[in-house]
């Protein structure tokens, strides 16, 4: 198949299998100026599934940054009235988010971090419903990857742009499993995958984790009575099965906010807002960050850290074998989508209410009662390693082996 015919079999992966589209349904589309075609190609694929409405989003790294750059510090501490009722009003009518991934992973290198902690804090006061319809299940949502030249030449630097930008395709495409004659089918199959893990896990109800690596990595994380593991999809309250992330390789539960004990090292690079952290610990005492340092951008960490209260504890625990393709790929995406997806990883921030027992049903209050972390940001960051060994240990002390030289052991395997 030509890269054309790859591109517009994508873009229909994205709207029928991804965001599950029903006709009548909006879609709303964040897509960078930069892949203006392929995203015109997402726009014709809509219409073809029988889209209501769909509205698009452009985004400009160059037009973003100067805003960083020069705007009053005032323009980030509330989301223009026209925005948050574009975002709200979408949800609010059922609407799907799909948004399309291609910034320039230096292109707020130098920004001021504390314009990113006021925007993180301003868009989900103003945009709450927005988020809700995401975070508590209500709304479909799917993010993807999607070319663009700077990206291109930060991955593939010693090739030229239109070299970089082709092979960024390919890579994009393989690891989406979407270079295939029938990738819906492909996507099934994946999903199914994940499920025997996922049931392994949830029977086993382990009390916590604990991560050794030869980096110094030496943590342990507390899980929630009654959590759920989930991988391979989501399902929204009304029963819609989607998937929010495109590629998707990881397994992944929300932790018990106030169990995290001792420090974890990264192992790729974190892309925040355009900037880079780089060889970055942190140090958790009782749930809560309370010390970390980084050879780049840690002015960056320290921000994420500040976003608000909850966001120094812990909202997600991820397991990625070494093995994964994306991992086998070799490449370094500069991209927590992909990045995320080739190791184990944790985030700041926001926990997943659907990750513990009835958790979609429950208030915000209720939510705190069950130990799931409330805060307006999420924050991957990777610390898998070929050599990480992770122990799960059950209330009564039991240890089992889960992963081992950085892959799924016994049962699990």
């Amino acid at each position: 198949m030509s890269l054309e015919t790859k591109l517009k079999q994508y873009a229909r992966l994205l709207i029928r299998t991804g965001c599950a589209l029903k006709p009548g349904q909006e879609v709303l589309l964040t897509a960078p100026v930069e892949a203006a075609g392929f995203a015109r190609m997402v726009v014709e694929e809509a219409w073809n599934a029988g889209a209501g409405a769909v509205t698009v989003e452009w985004v400009d790294d160059t037009v973003t940054r100067l805003k960083y750059l020069h705007a009053p510090l005032s323009a980030f501490e509330k989301v223009p009235d026209w925005l948050a009722l574009q975002r709200n009003g979408t949800v609010e009518r059922g609407g799907i988010i799909l948004s399309l991934e291609g910034d320039d992973p230096d292109g707020m290198a130098g920004v001021d971090p504390s314009r990113f902690t006021a925007w993180s804090r301003a868009s989900h006061r103003d945009c709450k419903a927005f988020y809700d319809g995401m975070d508590l299940g209500r709304n479909v949502w799917c993010i993807a990857g999607a070319a663009t030249p700077r990206w291109a030449k930060k991955v593939f630097p010693h090739l030229s742009e239109g070299e970089a930008v082709e092979k960024l395709w390919e890579a994009i495409l393989s690891t989406a499993r979407a270079d295939g004659p029938d990738p819906d089918k492909v996507w099934r199959e994946h999903s199914a995958a994940f499920q025997r893990r996922v049931a392994l896990l949830d029977a086993r109800q382990f009390d916590a984790l604990r991560y050794t690596a030869a980096n110094g990595t030496d943590f342990t994380v507390g899980l929630n009575k009654d959590h759920i593991w989930a991988g391979g999809g989501a399902q929204t309250v009304d029963g819609v099965w989607f998937f929010p992330n495109m590629p998707t390789e990881e397994i992944f539960t929300t932790p018990h906010r106030d169990w995290a004990e001792g420090i974890v090292h990264s192992t790729l690079p974190l892309n925040y807002n355009g900037g880079l952290i780089e060889d970055f610990w942190v140090k958790f005492e009782e749930g809560r960050a309370v010390d970390c340092g980084a050879a780049k951008g840690l002015d960056l960490l320290k921000s994420i850290l500040a976003v608000d209260e909850a966001a120094a504890h812990l909202g997600e625990v991820a397991l990625v074998p070494h093995a994964s393709p994306i991992a086998q790929s070799g490449i370094l995406f500069y991209s927590t989508l992909y990045d995320e997806n080739a190791a184990c990883h944790l985030a700041l921030g926001k926990g997943f209410p659907e990750c513990v027992k009835g958790g979609l049903e429950m208030d915000e209050a209720a939510l705190r009662e069950h130990h799931i972390n409330l805060s307006a940001t999420h924050v991957d960051f990777m610390i898998g390693t070929a050599d990480l060994n992770i122990t799960g240990i059950l209330p009564d002390g039991t240890e089992t082996p889960v992963f081992c030289d950085g892959n799924w052991t016994g049962e699990f395997e």
